[in-house]
């Protein structure tokens, strides 16, 4: 996958922990998650499983969309990712 703007969530598993980013690199982004190279939030609360991500034009636009993602309630939140990904896969091999 080329890269391009992506807003992501990251989960610790199914309804558990959420983490919200942004990224123009998002196969780079989610590696450095589930190697815990990236110290901090994701990895204190083991937050490494792809479960939504959705691609922008524009690196503002990706960045729009996580703000507006990070306001949102949690159950609003569970919804977008049950919406796309029902099963809570991690939807890492889909991207690489």
């Amino acid at each position: 996958m080329a890269k391009q703007p992506c807003t992501y969530i990251l989960a610790s598993g199914r309804n558990g922990t959420l983490y919200v980013g942004v990224t123009s690199d998002v196969v780079k982004r989610v590696y450095e998650h589930k190697q815990d190279l990236i110290k901090g939030f994701t990895n204190q609360y083991h937050v490494h499983k792809l479960v939504f991500f959705e691609m922008h034009s524009s690196m503002e636009a990706a960045i729009t969309r996580e703000k507006q993602i990070k306001k949102w309630n949690r159950s609003w939140k569970l919804r977008l990712i049950e919406k796309t990904n029902p099963e809570w896969r991690d939807l890492f091999g889909d991207i690489v």
